[in-house]
């Protein structure tokens, strides 16, 4: 843990459920539907132990389709877990009513994704560790998305009119960070795992199983 940890933070992870045709569709013409969706349910289960690892704060797993899908119902969460529902919208509005939601309740935030299995532990400490420092902390990603953002103060213009899924996601983000006066730890830059020249970046080993 870190030495003076946020007791209030919430790790938000957001998730698709890993189903063939479903998940991780950029990948297919790479692994298959099958390998793709092994490979999307492999990064989950990867991304919530990193954050069971960190112990940094209280974990909700925020999916789609909604919770109660049998794949979710189906899954064994440690029961420190929240299941929520990522509900109706683009990213942004589901990233703000999460965000918003955490915020009701006290609380700083980090949103994640389970794309980027470097966002290890250590980095979400580290991550966490920054927050009590800044308004906000960005992981930023190679394609120019986020990994990670971290905020103690959840503005809805973080969230609005930002081009989702373009390489303009991070700066857009600083910029509306800077537009709302928000101090921001630009953390070294990940990769997310979206399309197959990223599989490169898969941890040691991750390839014998694809």
């Amino acid at each position: 843990m870190t030495d003076s940890p946020n007791r209030a933070l919430r790790v938000i992870v957001f998730a698709k459920a890993p189903l063939p045709g479903y998940a991780k569709t950029r990948l297919v013409p790479a692994l298959g539907e099958e390998s793709a969706a092994a490979l999307a349910e492999r990064m989950l289960k990867y991304t919530l132990q990193q954050c069971l690892q960190a112990e940094v704060g209280s974990i909700e797993l925020c999916v789609a389709p909604h919770r109660e899908h049998e794949y979710w119902q189906s899954l064994a969460l440690p029961e420190i877990v929240a299941l929520s529902s990522q509900g109706e919208g683009d990213l942004g509005e589901r990233l703000w009513r999460a965000a918003r939601r955490a915020q009701v309740t006290g609380g700083s935030v980090l949103l994640i994704g389970t794309d980027c299995p470097q966002l290890t532990a250590e980095r979400l400490r580290a991550a966490a560790s920054a927050l009590q420092k800044s308004d906000a902390v960005i992981h930023p990603t190679r394609d120019g998305g986020y990994a990670l953002l971290g905020l103690n103060r959840v503005e809805s213009a973080l969230f609005e009119d930002i081009s989702w899924s373009t390489e303009v996601v991070a700066q857009q983000t600083r910029e509306r960070l800077d537009m709302c006066n928000m101090r921001c730890d630009w953390l070294e830059t990940l990769v997310d795992i979206d399309e197959p020249r990223d599989l490169e970046f898969l941890p040691r080993g991750w390839e014998a199983g694809l």
